[in-house]
């Protein structure tokens, strides 16, 4: 934790990032909270809450290569800032849609939520190297990822809380201001002009924009290094049973443990706190591993993702349920922590917007046919049994794994050059020239 103190002491744009990232984070389960249980009120259907993460993964998985070209080609800082600016307009109008009978309105914004975000959530993974240095990536790497869940635990709570005592609106409302809190911080970050910028070998590549072409350029790239096709396999993995995931949490706070949205906030904060103490222990970890030891804790780590989640999904006491939900989070900490350092030690600048953003649509992508699945087997299957099936899909990714560890499909890629952040001054947005 010392180093995470540190990094917020004596970097001032992570620390920006951070205070951002914090609100705008314990924003969004204020409004996913009030989401679900807001539908389930108003329909009382576990295909409708499927309906609603359907409507945030498409956006997702249609946005996703566009943002991933968009932040290869112009300024990071800025794309970031217009997505939370939008996200703020969004987020406001949730109230239109409490009235019973206007579900439709929840759909509709959901979706052009989550067609605005992976320009911010992207962004914010590959800006990393643009303002911590070489020594402090890992540190910062692990304390975003830890920041995120921790908010998960506590906007969860709060998110619960504020649905089931104040009102739908009021949620929203709070969303909306966090997003106008984030824009803010991430407009106060400073680097040399052109920093936020990626790095690319010609003038002329920058000037012409070619969506398609850069898009499978980038897939090219990801191809051409044996670890980043396995982590979009891991990607891929978890999603398969992660995005039935999603659906159960309100379902089993609402259905199986009968404790409405305070019950979904409950088991989200347990499942924040887990993610919390998998991620300061993948911190902690990672440094005093070796490449080969490092591949073996990955798929130790679903291997236990699996099991507990299993046994979440089949756990009578509710205190055993909030437990076991905990422990499969952390496992899932871990290998993220972990993977996401990997990827930042080992991906050129150039392409970095696009393999964060290409992750993030194949994890939504797989996330929604599960999500699909699961929602149409709701509300005619056992929820527990969902839940067994989710655990075991998402335990398998270690097989996998390990299949292309024990193969030598998996060798150790060359790290690159690291680009230390110059001093504070304005950025302007200009690439370099």
């Amino acid at each position: 934790m010392a180093g995470f103190a540190g990094l917020l002491i004596h970097n001032r744009n992570y620390r920006y990032t951070w205070m951002g990232q914090v609100v705008s984070e314990v924003g969004d389960h204020f409004n996913t909270i009030a989401v679900f249980s807001l539908i389930l009120a108003q329909t009382n259907s576990g295909l409708a809450v499927a309906g609603v993460m359907l409507s945030r993964a498409i956006p997702m998985l249609l946005a996703g290569p566009l943002a991933g070209v968009s932040l290869d080609r112009f300024d990071r800082r800025q794309l970031m800032i217009w997505s939370d600016l939008v996200r703020a307009v969004l987020a406001g109008l949730f109230v239109l849609g409490v009235p019973l009978g206007r579900s439709w309105i929840i759909y509709v914004l959901s979706a052009m939520m989550m067609a605005a975000s992976p320009f911010f959530t992207s962004g914010r993974a590959a800006i990393l190297p643009a303002i911590a240095t070489k020594d402090e990536l890992h540190t910062a790497n692990s304390m975003t990822q830890t920041t995120q869940w921790t908010t998960t635990a506590v906007g969860a709570f709060l998110g619960g809380f504020s649905a089931s005592t104040m009102g739908y609106e009021i949620a929203f409302f709070l969303n909306a201001l966090s997003f106008l809190f984030s824009a803010l911080c991430i407009s106060n970050l400073r680097v040399p002009i052109g920093g936020f910028v990626a790095k690319r070998s010609t003038l002329d590549e920058t000037k012409v924009l070619k969506p398609w072409h850069d898009y499978k350029e980038g897939l090219r790239y990801m191809g051409s290094i044996p670890l980043l096709a396995g982590l979009g396999f891991v990607s891929v993995g978890w999603a398969s049973g992660g995005g039935a995931a999603q659906i159960l949490f309100p379902l089993f706070g609402e259905r199986v443990f009968q404790r409405g949205a305070m019950g979904t906030g409950e088991l989200w904060g347990a499942a924040g706190i887990g993610l919390v103490c998998g991620g300061v222990f993948a911190h902690w970890l990672m440094p005093r591993l070796s490449f080969a030891q490092y591949k073996k804790t990955i798929a130790m780590a679903y291997v236990m993702h699996g099991t507990s989640y299993v046994c979440f999904a089949l756990a009578e006491p509710y205190w055993l349920a909030l437990l076991m939900i905990g422990l499969s989070r952390a496992a899932v900490a871990v290998s993220s922590v972990m993977n996401v350092s990997q990827i930042l030690r080992i991906v050129d600048d150039a392409f970095r917007g696009r393999v964060f953003a290409t992750l993030e649509t194949l994890t939504w992508g797989v996330m929604m046919l599960s999500m699909t699945a699961a929602g149409l087997a709701s509300d005619h299957v056992d929820t527990r049994w969902i839940g067994v099936a989710s655990g075991v899909l998402s335990g398998c990714t270690a097989i996998g794994w390990l299949w292309g560890d024990m193969t030598g499909r998996l060798p150790e890629p060359r790290v690159v050059a690291h680009e230390i952040p110059g001093d504070e001054v304005e950025v302007h947005g200009e690439p370099n020239v």
